[in-house]
Parts: structure tokens; sequence; C-alpha cells
């Protein structure tokens, strides 16, 4: 009964909490015909499978385990950190026939959705069927995988225009890769088409994504307010409009936003990360406290941990006098740091986390003499708006062990100039302040001064004097490494090229800086794991 010539070849694994049940499914395969198969009871275990080996055939029960994780949450984890390559079927398997269930199989893409009791034909049938997609579409596949791009799209589209089978599952991926690959109107145009027809949620979705990359912030805003309010388990709508949120420079916002996103799936591990960044920044401490300490029980084995949430968490435990926590924080932290010795972003954060233990073990002017010697780093290329806010979150908490007030204040300022590039990241640099009382004002005073001195240099422009806005706008941005600065000098000389007798000069001047400061900057629900993607989303300038 070999379900297809390539079985033997084939790895499967079965995710299952009823042993009766996973060791039946687990002999069903071997007589389709499958070489190797796997199984795991719990939804983390299976996570940790799925991260170092790459199986052909996924089958996982949909019941929420202990802890609130489920299949649909493992799922949405894999895919949206791809980590299922592209010819892996994935069957959902679930005791409720009901609407909501079926609608989210379908807004999941799933391979193929089984609903208890089934027999084993119709699980060899639905196994063959998904195989077989996979093989009729395994020319765009192929494409993805040899990362041709535009061969990929134009075989999607292709597909889904001319009407042949799978036409919809390839628009899909052909409308996330205009998107990826900021072809937007293209991607606009897809996603319409198959929503104005389909009104499909994930096609909904992506028309707001576009509005979000095009820099519509109204539209798309407004997009998700009608998705979510028809579709309001919609998670992914969720996490774009708390992403939305924090474009705006609304932290409160978002945070509710990503623990909505957290509570509908709560087994999904970058959720919670998400949710308990924001909540450190702008809830409640205990609420933060509970969703990171949540956060590492789940992800301490996970690739998907990202060691931003033990940072935070170490701050946590320091204001709660929690010596021994705050002592495994900077012990997880170090030896993170250790294990990709690479990344400066980790041994920051193990830096930061020895000092929090200075702090509590009575050697203030130890971490003190440290932090100054970090705030070195605050002109180098790599020192970005995270390891500013981590810097912050430190600073504040030295204020109340020696640090005096004016030290505190030059040191914000100097953040606040070089990182304060607008609203959003302003508030994001005020949000890391708030356990003082006055540095919040400080950092924002800083975005004021930046806002001035760009105004004052652009007065040169208005009274027909480009080069000297150019060259005031260089000045600036190379004092403080402020990127709005220098983006506006580059924009300035370009615009004005033909009246600017020094503009090969000045555009080097420009590139040289732009180079050195003008990196993305991931906002701080951007979680990253470990260093190895860069996650989060580029606040705009």
């Amino acid at each position: 009964m070999l379900v297809d010539k390539d079985a033997p070849k084939a790895l499967a694994l079965v995710i299952d909490s009823n042993p009766m049940s996973r060791s039946l499914m687990c002999q069903h395969l071997r007589d389709f015909g499958f070489g190797s198969v796997k199984a795991a009871n719990r939804i983390a275990d299976a996570r940790e499978m799925l991260e170092h080996r790459q199986f052909d055939l996924v089958i996982c029960d949909d019941q929420t385990q202990a802890g609130g994780e489920s299949g649909q949450d493992l799922l949405d984890e894999l895919r949206r950190e791809q980590q299922l390559h592209y010819n892996c079927v994935f069957v959902m398997v679930t005791s409720e026939a009901t609407y909501q269930k079926v609608a989210e199989a379908a807004e999941a893409a799933l391979d193929s959705f089984l609903i208890k009791p089934f027999s084993a034909n119709t699980l060899y049938t639905r196994i063959k069927e998904a195989r077989q997609r996979k093989r009729l579409l395994r020319d765009i596949f192929e494409a993805l995988e040899q990362r041709e791009f535009d061969r990929a799209i134009a075989l999607s589209v292709d597909r889904y225009t001319h009407g042949r089978p799978y036409g919809l599952y390839a628009a899909r991926i052909g409308a996330e890769l205009l998107l990826q690959q900021q072809r937007h109107a293209e991607a606009l145009a897809l996603f319409d088409s198959v929503a104005s027809t389909q009104r499909l949620p994930w096609a909904r979705l992506g028309i707001a994504r576009v509005q979000l990359a095009q820099g519509d912030l109204s539209l798309a805003r407004r997009s998700l307010s009608t998705l979510i309010n028809d579709e309001p388990r919609f998670a992914d709508a969720h996490d774009v409009l708390g992403k939305v949120h924090m474009e705006q420079g609304q932290i409160s916002e978002a945070m509710a936003t990503y623990q909505m996103a957290a509570e509908i799936t709560p087994g999904c591990i970058l959720r919670l990360q998400h949710a308990g960044t924001l909540t450190f920044y702008a809830g409640p401490a205990g609420r933060a406290l509970a969703t990171l300490e949540r956060t590492w029980a789940m992800g301490a084995k996970s690739r998907l941990f990202d060691v931003l949430s033990m940072m935070l968490l170490g701050f946590l435990r320091f204001d709660a006098g929690d010596v021994r926590g705050v002592g495994q924080a900077s012990e997880v932290m170090t030896r993170f740091a250790g294990r990709y010795p690479q990344s400066l972003r980790l041994r920051r954060m193990a830096q930061l986390g020895h000092m929090l233990t200075q702090l509590l073990g009575g050697a203030p002017e130890l971490a003190l003499a440290q932090a100054r010697s970090l705030l070195d780093d605050v002109a180098r290329p790599d020192f970005d708006i995270e390891a500013a806010t981590n810097l912050l979150s430190l600073l504040t908490r030295l204020a109340s062990h020696g640090m005096d007030s004016a030290e505190l204040r030059a040191a914000v300022e100097r953040l606040g100039r070089r990182f304060a590039v607008s609203k959003a990241a302003t508030e994001v640099l005020a949000a890391a302040l708030r356990q003082h009382e006055q540095a919040p004002d400080w950092v924002r005073h800083s975005h004021a001064q930046v806002m001035q001195l760009a105004e004052a240099a652009m007065q040169h422009a208005v009274r027909g004097e480009p080069q000297a806005a150019v060259a005031s706008l260089l000045d600036h941005g190379s004092e403080t490494g402020n990127a709005k600065l220098i983006e506006m000098a580059g924009l300035v000389a370009r615009r004005h090229q033909d009246r600017i007798s020094a503009l090969p000069t000045l555009l080097e001047r420009a590139n040289t800086l732009a180079h050195r400061y003008c990196q993305p900057m991931s906002h701080i629900a951007g979680v990253r794991r470990s260093n190895r993607s860069p996650g989060g989303m580029v606040l705009r300038r």
C-alpha cells in the first residue's frame, strides 16, 4: 500500500499526546511505505525535532496541550520562521468539526486536514493527494530553494491566472514573494484579485501589509481594523496591527494588540516574546514578569527563543530584589554569548547581566565603570536602538545606585541625539526610561533638538543655498550619528544636484556616514533568535 514511489526515502513525524493514537498513526505510516517514522508526545519536543531535522511529512494532533500549546500554534510558528521546507506535507488532525476549525485550516493553507474519527484509507488518500500537489508545484518550490525568486513569482502567477490546479495556493506564494521583493504594486494587485473574489483573510491581510510597506499607516490601520472586526481571532492580523501601532509610536496600543495575539495563540513563543517585551516597556511589571517567565519556561530549549526576553527578565528580577533570579538570567546570557562568539549583541547583553549581579552584590562602582565603558560604543555602527534601550534600562537602575543626575542626563541625551530619528523611535527610548521621573522628557527634548537642527539646515535650501543645507546636515549628522539628518542630506543633495558645485565630495561624505549610521533599526518588539535572524520591523524615519 505504498503511498508513492518516494515514500521509502521519506522521513515522517507524528505529534500526538495520546500514546495509543500516536502508536497507531506511526504504524499506518509504516504500512504506507514511509521509510522512517518518528514520534513526539509534546509540542515542545516536536518543535525541537523540527528545528534540527527536515521532515517530509508531519501529522499533528491539534488538541491543546498543557501550557496552552496546540498544533496550529506550532504550524504558524514554523511557517513564520520558515522552518518547514517547501516540500514538507503538514497534516492537522482534530476532533472538532466546527466551522471555526475548518476556516482556520483553510486560512493556514494546510496541506491536509482530518477530523476524528477517520479510517486508514482516508489518511492514505489525504497524504497521497497532498504529496501529489507538492509534486505538481515542484517547479515553484525548486525555484524557491534555488532562490530564483523572479522565476518562482512568474510560475506562481501563471498558474493562478490560467486557472490551473492549485492556482490559489500558488497565488499566495507569488503574492508573498512579490511583497518580500518590494514589488508592491504587483503584490497589491495579486492580493486584491484574490480578496475581491474569495474574501480570504490572508489576502485581505496581504493588502494591509502592502499598505504598511508603502508607508500608508492610516490606510493599513483601517484595513486591519475592518479585517479584525470580521475575523477577531485572526492572530496574524493582530501582529501586523501591532507593527502599525509601533510605527506610530503608540507603545501602549501595540502592547495590547500583541497581548491579544498571544492570548489567541498561547503556545506561540514569538508572540509571547512580543507581548512580554512590550509589557516590560508599557505595562505593569507583574504582568511583564509573568509573561517573560512563561516565555522562558516554554522556549528554553527552542531556537525561537530570543535572549532579549532574558535580558528584560533580568531587569524585572533585579527590580524585585531576586538575587538568585538575576544570577540565573546573567548565566543564561553568558551561555548564549559563549555559544555564538561572533555576536556582539549577545556579548553586550551578557555584560549588562553581569552589571546587574554586581549591583545586587554590593559593587555599584564596578557596574558604573562598565556602563561608562559601554557608552563609548554609542558611536559604533553596530550599536543599534535595541542596544540603546537596554543600556538606558540599566542606567535608570544605576541612578538609584550612585550615578548622579547630571551624568545620567548627559548619557540619555547622547543616546537620544543618535537614535531619536522619529516619534516612534523616541517613544521607544522614552519607554526604556520610564522608571525615572525626568529621563523620558530628556530623550524627547533630544528629539526636538534634532528636529530643530534639521529645520535650521533646511532654511538654507529655502533661501536658495542647497549646498549649505547639505553641509550643515552632514555636520550635525556626523556629530550626533543621527540617521535622519544624514539621510536628509543625501536627499537634498540629489534633489538639487545641478545647483551644488561640491556635489561629488558631499555625496561621498553622505554615503560614508550613511554606511556607518543608517542601518535598519529593529523596534523593541522585533524579537530576534539568538542573533541568527534580523527579525522585527524597520522604524520609519
